[in-house]
């Protein structure tokens, strides 16, 4: 098995190693190992303490959260379980029980 990292812009598997570059066939894009590094540090999504959050987790909030369109507060101290990290504006999908489905940002959430 190569130990080649897979393409940060496609995901392809097909990498190949040219001196100091990692070159992608599909897309031909090249980066090199400290690229691969950031991109890896990018992706992580952390929380208000600087926690890494994981897919699965439990967080709870820190900050009174206006829900828009209601006139309802996510209040200080309620649980989101069984978190999904997602890419966008908001960081975090989760369910909170008595509101339901929510969309929240990582630095108004820590990890309980």
């Amino acid at each position: 098995m190569s130990d080649l990292p897979v393409c940060v812009q496609c995901g392809s598997a097909y990498t190949y190693q040219d001196g100091a570059l990692y070159v992608c066939p599909e897309c031909a894009h090249e980066w090199t190992a400290e690229d691969q590094q950031a991109a890896a540090d990018a992706m992580q999504i952390k929380d208000a303490n600087g926690n890494v959050l994981a897919d699965g987790d439990t967080v709870t909030v820190i900050k009174d959260l206006k829900i828009k369109g209601s006139s309802s507060v996510v209040k200080v101290g309620t649980k989101a379980r069984n978190i999904r990290l997602v890419d966008g504006d908001h960081d975090i999908d989760c369910k909170i029980d008595g509101i339901g489905a929510m969309k929240l940002k990582s630095e108004f959430v820590k990890k309980a």
